[in-house]
């Protein structure tokens, strides 16, 4: 995803030397390029509920040599322990409307307290892909299914899909909105650390859902989605596939 998240931040065309904050920020792998692109006399702040992902960030971060410009805190995104103003931008990948347990109108009614008027509001995350070239019908049927449809709700009201975040922007007060849509891809011959990494996205995206399927569609799920399998398609010599992180970006 990196190139694409690269694209994405670029885009917003942060201030260097601004200071600003990445909620949900996990590991830190967008800090480190949010700290890159804001330069060394930028800060970046992640925040994360989860003191375990923020530990593992802060080695990341120490091991980059980036621990003077950026700092991470534990706590709940709902009630940012910011003072109003505090930030030039704030940043979210894959958490602000994305996460099931983030409400993204109260993040953003905090983004907008916390950011100085002028300043940046961005949230970005994965919003499509295509990773079964020449089987569409087995993939819709996968991404059909409760585990395909994740982290999205089924039974979720319209307006909290991420794909309509611009009414959130909206509702916190932000102005001159705009959203666009990066793509990230994939061609065989997949390194090692690529097939790896599409291997783990197979199992995160397509997990315990045989029962949710036909006979002939579990069938060629074990044929096509399996490593095991000796048709494992990322293994295909004409492998290719892509994704898609949309951002939806706004002004205080």
């Amino acid at each position: 995803m990196e190139p694409a998240v690269l694209a994405a931040i670029r885009d917003l065309h942060l201030p260097l030397g601004s200071r600003g904050l990445d909620a949900g920020c996990g590991i830190g792998l967008s800090v480190l390029l949010l700290a890159d692109e804001v330069g060394p006399t930028g800060r970046v702040t992640g925040l994360d509920q989860s003191s375990e992902l923020i530990r593992e960030a802060e080695k990341i971060v120490k091991q980059q040599g980036l621990s003077d410009q950026v700092n991470f805190q534990v706590c709940d995104i709902h009630r940012l322990p910011f003072e109003d103003n505090a930030f030039e931008w704030a940043w979210s990948s894959c958490c602000v409307g994305y996460a099931p347990s983030v409400d993204p109108y109260r993040a953003m009614k905090e983004f907008f307290r916390v950011v100085k008027p002028g300043g940046t509001v961005a949230l970005l995350a994965w919003s499509s892909e295509k990773l079964l070239p020449g089987y569409p019908l087995l993939e819709a049927s996968l991404n059909a299914t409760v585990s395909g449809l994740a982290p999205f709700d089924a039974k979720g009201k319209p307006e909290m899909h991420f794909m309509r975040a611009l009414g959130w922007f909206r509702e916190a007060g932000l102005k001159n909105l705009f959203a666009q849509t990066f793509i990230g891809e994939v061609q065989a011959p997949l390194s090692k650390k690529m097939r790896q990494s599409l291997i783990a996205l197979f199992q995160m995206r397509w997990e315990n859902l045989e029962s949710e399927l036909s006979e002939n569609q579990v069938s060629l799920y074990r044929r096509f989605c399996l490593p095991e399998s000796g048709e494992f398609i990322i293994d295909h010599p004409d492998y290719y596939s892509f994704f898609t992180l949309s951002l939806f970006a706004g002004y205080v």
